[in-house]
Formats: C-alpha cells, structure tokens, sequence
C-alpha cells in the first residue's frame, strides 16, 4: 500500500476510508469515463482528463489538507468509491461529496461514510458546515444529503447552475452516527 496523502483511515461498521493509492486509479479512471451516474449527468471525461483528475485530488490533499477518501468495503477489500471534502479555488465553501462506483449504489456506503467524514470535519477540523452541490436531477443524491441532515432552499451553487446548494450543520453533540 502506498497511500499518496496525509489522510487519516477512517473505519465504520463496513467500510474503511482511506487516502488514495497508485492502485487505485483503473477503478477511479472507470468510474470517471463509463460510470453510468456520470454518463447520465453529461460527466464523463477521458481518460486522460481523469488521470488529471485523480492527481488533483491528491495534490487537493496537500494543498488543503483534507480531499477525497477512498471508500473500500470492509469485507471485500475492494474500492466502493470514494466520499471526502472538497474546496476548489472559486468555490465559496467547504463540500462534502460522495461519488460511488458502478454496483455500490444502494447500499448505504455514502450515507455511512460521509458520517464519518462530518464527524471527522467536526472533530479534527473544527469545521461547524459543510456544504453539497447537487444538481437538481439527482434524486439518489439528494436523498443521502437528506439521510444526512442536510437541506436546501432550493438556491443555485454559482459555480455550478445545475446545481442545488445542501447545507449540512454539524452537531458536535450527534457526529457518531451510522447507518
């Protein structure tokens, strides 16, 4: 294992989060370029552009030090997806955001960790909100947010049109929670 972040492992009930690896990246480059939720949201990129994609998220790491963890299934060893806070440099706010690969949907693994994430934003960040942009056609997603706590006035991300603002409060009383 040859992690390529300063991320912590986080463990849950079934899952381990952890940073990125080398090995990683066949499953990350798939779902980028041929995962159906990306195709049905216009989101696919090349090969190429995911291979950008997946340093940037490591470079993410160092320069904020938080990102994206890899989501792997306890009892498989295998990458389920990956959950983690994200800032670009002409975003307003802090998100949390969960992208699962082809065959983990439905199965609670983006509830569950990004639970683990908010406590850990809470706890080892000190962060008190956190945000996601959700684009407004994206039921599944909006349903985690709202198993999340999370809600929305229904207000536009100015980076992204298409998408819906989530808030997310962090109670530092409730941030152990698991599905």
């Amino acid at each position: 294992m040859n992690n390529l972040t300063t991320a912590p492992t986080l463990k849950t009930t079934r899952l381990v989060l952890r940073g990125p690896e080398r090995d990683d990246l066949p499953a990350f480059t798939r779902f980028m370029t041929s995962a159906p939720s990306m195709i049905a949201q216009a989101e696919t990129v090349t090969a190429e552009q995911a291979w950008f994609g997946f340093l940037a998220g490591i470079g993410h790491w160092h320069w904020h030090g938080f990102g994206f963890f890899i989501v792997v299934e306890q009892s498989t060893g295998h990458p389920v997806g990956r959950v983690g806070l994200i800032k670009h440099s002409n975003w307003p706010d802090v998100e949390l955001a969960w992208h699962l690969f082809e065959g983990a949907e439905g199965k609670g693994f983006a509830t569950e960790a990004s639970f683990a994430v908010k406590r850990w934003a809470c706890e080892v960040l000190g962060l008190e909100r956190l945000y996601s942009y959700i684009d407004c056609g994206n039921t599944r997603s909006q349903a985690v947010a709202k198993r999340l706590g999370a809600v929305t006035d229904g207000t536009r991300a100015s980076h992204e049109p298409e998408a819906e603002v989530w808030v997310h409060l962090i109670d530092r009383d409730n941030t152990s929670q698991e599905t």
